[in-house]
C-alpha cells in the first residue's frame, strides 16, 4: 500500500500501533486528567504536547538519537530517572491539593494554575516506553533501501499521530463526561485526584525500580 515511499507491511504497523497507543500510560492519564478539570480545549492543549513529543521523537529516531541512548546505559538511565522524579513531583502535587484545598461545588474537579503543554511534552519525552517504540517497533517498518526515508518516517508519523489524536479525543470528551459528574460529587472529586495522584506516584516508582 505504501511500498513505493518506503513503508513495508503498514496493516502489521498499524495493528501494533493500536494496541501500544491504548495502553494506559501517563500520557494518556494526564489528557484525561486535564480534560476532566478543565474542559475540551484543555484537553486538547494537554494532546498537543503529547503529539510535539512523538514528533520530536520520530525525529529523533530518524537521526538516531534515540538508537544512541538505547545502547548508551548512562544516558537512558538518565531519562529514566528524569521521568521518575518528574511523575513523582506531578503525582504528589495532585494529592497535595487533594488533602489541601475544599473545592466548590461549581470547580470541583478544577485543578491549580500549571502551564498543560510543558508538562504534556514533558511526560511525553522522558516516557521510556515511547523512546523504546521508536527504536525496536517503529524502523522495523522502513525499507532503508529506498532513497528517501525521511519520506517513509513521515508517512509512518502521521499514520501514529492519526491514530494518537482519535483515541485522545475520546479520552478528553469522556473526561468531559466525568467532570459534569464529579461537580455534584464534592468527596468523589478529591478521591479520584488522589487516585489518579497515587497512579503517578505508581508510574514514577516502577520506573524508579528500573533505574536502581
Amino acid at each position: 500500500m505504501f511500498e513505493s515511499v518506503g513503508v513495508i507491511n503498514v496493516w502489521t504497523y498499524l495493528a501494533g500501533l493500536v494496541f501500544i497507543i491504548i495502553l494506559p500510560g501517563p500520557n494518556s492519564l494526564y489528557v484525561l486528567r486535564t480534560a476532566a478539570a478543565r474542559g475540551v480545549k484543555a484537553g486538547y492543549i494537554a494532546a498537543s504536547g503529547v503529539f510535539l513529543g512523538d514528533a520530536m521523537l520520530i525525529f529523533c529516531a530518524y537521526i538516531g538519537v534515540a538508537s544512541l541512548i538505547n545502547t548508551t546505559p548512562l544516558l537512558f538511565t538518565l531519562v529514566r530517572s528524569l521521568g521518575a522524579l518528574y511523575l513523582f513531583y506531578l503525582g504528589a502535587g495532585l494529592i497535595y491539593q487533594s488533602l489541601r484545598t475544599t473545592p466548590a461545588p461549581s470547580a470541583a474537579v478544577v485543578a491549580p494554575r500549571e502551564n498543560i503543554i510543558s508538562k504534556s511534552l514533558t511526560l511525553s519525552l522522558t516516557n521510556p516506553k515511547a523512546i523504546l517504540f521508536y527504536v525496536s517497533f517503529f524502523v522495523q517498518f522502513i525499507d532503508f533501501g529506498y532513497a528517501h526515508t525521511w519520506l517513509s518516517f513521515t508517512v509512518l508519523a502521521l499514520i501514529l499521530e492519526g491514530v494518537s489524536f482519535s483515541y485522545l479525543t475520546l479520552i478528553i470528551f469522556s473526561g468531559t463526561l466525568l467532570a459534569r459528574f464529579f461537580q455534584r460529587k464534592r468527596g468523589l472529586a478529591k478521591i479520584g485526584n488522589s487516585l489518579v495522584g497515587m497512579v503517578f506516584l505508581g508510574f514514577a516508582a516502577r520506573l524508579a525500580a528500573a533505574v536502581l
